[in-house]
């Protein structure tokens, strides 16, 4: 599966036009909260369970209100490498995510946030382990949040063909915003992982 995700993304690379991006991205589940996570206490889920994620978006706004950002319509797939505690399990994605772009040491940054759906065909074992723990529900949809930081590939080894490819590290998150989603008030979940991403 790994060298599928990557032969996706580079094949990616035979078209350009910039008003389109796709991003592969593997990463890790954090036993902490968002909040805990985004403020760098991050600590690694004990059951060692991974995702990985395929997103491709398409560009709505750019420059919006004059400022240097961007903002996309994405979907995205992802699989759940659940390490032997139950059956891997899939989720769609759908949202919006807005980049803000700026230059840093000759390189273009961007601060990327996102908000939307996810549904998931199963239940992530992480996700049921915290309803159990907190006598909380499950639900396969739930809201979806990522928070995002990348800096172009290109740019960073001076070789322009890669230019426009961002490397970068995401927050995937799933909750049910405290009950107002299906009135799961504990049962998401929060994977970290690097991408890289390529804007065409």
């Amino acid at each position: 599966m790994k060298k599928i995700l990557l032969l996706s993304f580079f094949f990616i690379n035979l078209w350009a036009q910039n008003d389109y991006d796709f991003r592969v991205a593997y990463g890790r589940a954090d036993s902490n909260d968002f909040g805990e996570i985004i403020s760098s206490q991050i600590s690694p889920h004990h059951t060692g369970t991974h995702v990985m994620m395929l997103d491709a978006g398409y560009k709505l706004a750019e420059n919006v209100l004059d400022l240097p950002i961007d903002i996309y319509v994405k979907v995205g797939f992802a699989k759940f490498l659940e390490n032997g505690y139950q059956k891997d399990v899939y989720e769609n994605t759908l949202y919006l995510k807005a980049y803000y772009n700026f230059d840093f040491l000759e390189n273009r940054v961007r601060l990327g946030a996102a908000e939307g759906g996810s549904y998931t065909y199963g239940i992530i074992y992480i996700e049921k382990e915290e309803a159990i723990a907190k006598n909380g529900k499950n639900s396969h949809f739930l809201n979806y949040l990522e928070l995002s930081l990348d800096f172009d590939l290109g740019k960073l080894v001076k070789y322009k063909p890669l230019e426009d490819t961002y490397l970068g590290l995401v927050l995937k998150h799933r909750s049910g915003i405290y009950g107002v989603i299906n009135n799961v008030k504990h049962g998401g979940s929060n994977y970290e992982a690097v991408y890289i991403e390529k804007n065409f």
